[in-house]
């Protein structure tokens, strides 16, 4: 589905990436795992062309899209929850989700795709007329998932879903991608919660200094000793 191919970044003068190769296979969740500024959340960004890459390529269904502005990769279906959630604090719930639903693929589908996102987050429906910036950490983090699902992605990207959330709440946002990519849809996860990560997805990628360092499927990277000594603390 994704193919991103020895892409190179920088901010400013600074190497952000270090040819970077990742595979995102078509229904699958893909977690990529590190630690701080490894450069996780520059390679969703590169992704959705937010930087532009200075070498390599990016690829949907074999379609180059590194050169494509923003909106035409929101509409083949590649959709990014930024870090931080992102949500316009003085609008309601209701108001954020429909804000989703924006582009041309997903507006006709705003009713259907708004059903939806309220059965899979219940606690939405309770606050759709809520302000956004009134809810909790956790609340906001679902309503930025949810926010992302009306636009109907084939690939959804999530960057730092856990941060700052209580374990009880970090639990049940493991469960909902879960839940999400049983619906079909493929699920790129930039996480620090990596034995979380680890059980959730199908494959990962860890970045250390900007540069891939291991991949694999999830089994083989929890047993990895590498893994196992710098991040599970085994």
């Amino acid at each position: 589905m994704l193919n991103v191919e020895k892409i190179s970044a920088y901010y400013g003068d600074v190497q952000a990436l270090r040819n970077v190769s990742l595979e995102v296979p078509e229904s699958k969740i893909v977690a990529l795992l590190g630690p701080n500024a490894a450069g996780k959340s520059t390679t969703l960004r590169a992704i959705s062309n937010v930087i532009r890459i200075r070498s390599g390529r990016i690829t949907m269904d074999g379609q180059q899209i590194d050169h494509l502005p923003l909106y035409r990769i929101v509409e083949m279906g590649v959709i990014h929850v930024p870090e931080g959630r992102g949500l316009f604090s003085t609008l309601t719930v209701r108001e954020n989700l429909e804000m989703g639903a924006y582009s041309v693929r997903a507006r006709g589908h705003l009713r259907e795709s708004l059903a939806q996102v309220l059965e899979t987050f219940p606690v939405m429906r309770d606050r759709q007329d809520q302000l956004a910036g009134s809810l909790s950490g956790g609340e906001q983090q679902m309503c930025s998932i949810a926010r992302g699902l009306m636009a109907r992605p084939r690939l959804l990207m999530i960057d730092e879903m856990s941060l700052g959330l209580a374990p009880l709440i970090v639990q049940q946002m493991f469960e909902i991608v879960r839940r999400i990519a049983e619906t079909g849809i493929t699920v790129l996860l930039v996480e620090q919660q990596i034995q979380r990560a680890l059980q959730t997805a199908d494959t990962a990628y860890i970045l250390e200094s900007g540069a891939t360092v291991l991949s694999g499927t999830t089994a083989e990277l929890a047993r990895h000793e590498h893994v196992k000594r710098v991040y599970l603390g085994r």
